[in-house]
């Protein structure tokens, strides 16, 4: 079985890879995974203790100390952020059982599961939409707060799980109820998220042995608001066989850095959350009035997606909900997607009018379908994009002290080779994500014909644009014309060799035009 998931795994690292005469580009496909968890042969050591920091950790970082330098390491690092996040963050979220059983019809999920002389069983709801299968899937978690008919009328089933039947609420944690605790323990030191996850994995198990007559197995999503959006996002992340992931409205233990909680005013409290349910793993409890002791920070789990389809869908207008540490997670994650090749499979949406919780909004509506045309029916090719509300706009540059390394497409390397361009000592080309009120900025630096020692970015912003905070580059000026300068690390760049960098601003960002010496 290890040998067919390293051969599944190679082929789609293969199929993700494009050459071109110029030389190797890669692209990720952000197509689902084969197997629930690709990195399960990785061998990742846990620490027993780990060094505190305010700033969020480096998610390019190893358990060892050293930085990932191509996007085949990633595999392995996100084992890694895994296994740091159920020991510190979730509980451990077991494998497949010995023993899944089940059946899917027009109307219904079944699923058996049985592990050491111990069974459970749930079940789901299924909505077809109109056409003729077998159909994508979005899995809805706790049936509410998600836009099920534009879900449909897109061309995808709706799969209507009830959580609380494998992790129920109102229990205390050393009595832990349903279908996951009457296999595992009602002791267990698992939290209801990683257990909610669990029971979305054995639905997928049960969808991959009907063998696709009425549900794509390799085209599933997973969505859910409120309490349901952090066992969205938690299922996504742990499963790769989820194509798109999309969190509605999550608050903490779901989106939002749980290192920047404590300073959101009127965000809800690490402790409050962690007594408000077992969501949290039992683990969680020491770190709820230190968060800046914890290994990982959500980020990672943003991380943990990539390169699959995200969509976050914030709400800024509720402070309980924490979309400024939201928006950070969002932005530090997706400079793993921007690593992975993957900086469009990102989508990121709290610029919303109506502030009602869990309302079904017409702003996301489009992404909505974008998304599911996308990474379900893999019929569209959208980009995806950054729409922070001028309320709830976090900054990343306050968190993070590490650098977005330009990763190489194999071992051992540490850039993406491109066609050099002809004339000129180098070029600067621009990415914005733009949202009401601000945007923030990632200008790649390419070296011509010969190398370069060192680098002058001259940017030019449009009227009213001003910068509030830069990474990986030194600056001279908010406003107008504004030099950027190499950082001491990436200064240096071989023959079409590449380097990143980025810059955060209110205003509009669309336009700003550069050069590059």
């Amino acid at each position: 079985m290890r040998v067919h998931t390293r051969i599944r795994a190679a082929l789609v690292l293969l199929a993700a890879t494009v050459l071109t005469l110029g030389g190797v580009v890669t692209v990720a496909s952000g197509a689902a995974a084969a197997v629930e968890d690709d990195g399960a042969d990785c061998a990742v050591t846990v620490p027993g203790s780990w060094p505190a920091t305010a700033k969020l950790p480096d998610p390019f970082k190893k358990i060892d100390g050293a930085r990932i330098t191509s996007r085949s390491d990633w595999r392995c690092r996100r084992q890694e952020i895994k296994k740091l996040a159920e020991r510190s963050i979730y509980g451990e979220k077991p494998a497949k059982p010995a023993s899944v059983t089940g059946t899917v019809s027009n109307t219904g999920i079944t699923v058996n599961a049985g592990e050491n002389g111990r069974s459970a069983s749930f079940s789901a709801g299924v909505e077809l939409p109109s056409g003729t299968g077998p159909f994508p899937a979005v899995v809805v978690v706790g049936g509410f707060g998600a836009d099920t008919a534009t879900i449909k009328a897109a061309g995808a089933a709706v799969i209507t799980y009830d959580p609380l039947a494998v992790g129920k609420e109102g229990t205390p944690r050393n009595n832990k109820q349903g279908a996951f605790y009457s296999i595992y323990g009602s002791s267990s030191s698992t939290g209801l998220l990683a257990a909610w996850a669990w029971g979305v994995s054995r639905i997928i198990d049960v969808v991959e042995q009907a063998g696709g007559r009425i549900l794509k197995p390799d085209a599933l999503g997973v969505t859910g608001c409120s309490r349901y959006g952090k066992g969205a996002f938690a299922i996504g992340a742990f499963d790769q066989r989820i194509a798109l992931t999309m969190p509605i409205e999550s608050g903490t233990a779901g989106v939002p850095i749980l290192r920047g909680i404590p300073g959101e005013s009127g965000s809800q409290p690490l402790s409050n959350a962690y007594g408000e349910q077992p969501w949290f793993g039992d683990a969680f409890s020491a770190y709820t009035g230190n968060p800046a002791a914890l290994p990982v920070d959500t980020h990672e789990l943003v991380a943990m997606v990539a390169p699959r389809g995200l969509f976050v869908m914030e709400n800024p207008h509720i402070d309980w909900l924490g979309a400024r540490s939201g928006s950070v997670a969002a932005l530090a994650g997706a400079e793993v997607y921007k690593a992975l090749g993957a900086g469009d499979n990102i989508t990121y949406w709290s610029d919303v009018q109506d502030g009602t919780h869990c309302a079904s909004r017409p702003e996301w509506r489009t992404p909505l379908q974008q998304n599911i045309q996308k990474f379900l029916l893999k019929t569209g090719s959208a980009t995806g994009t950054f729409r922070i509300s001028a309320k709830k706009a976090g900054n990343l540059a306050e968190w993070r002290d590490w650098t977005t390394p330009v990763l190489g497409d194999g071992p051992g390397s540490t850039t993406t080779p491109t066609t050099p361009p002809s004339g000129g000592t180098c070029t600067a080309s621009v990415s914005v994500n733009q949202w009401t009120g601000g945007f923030v900025t990632t200008v790649r630096v390419t070296a011509g014909a010969a190398p370069v020692s060192g680098w002058t970015v001259t940017a030019t912003l449009p009227a009213g644009a001003a910068i509030t905070s830069t990474w990986n580059a030194g600056r001279s000026g908010d406003t107008g014309t504004v030099r950027f300068t190499n950082a001491g690390f990436n200064g240096a760049l071989s023959p079409g060799q590449s380097t990143e960098f980025g810059f955060q601003g209110t205003g509009t960002g669309a336009g700003t035009a550069t050069t590059c010496a």
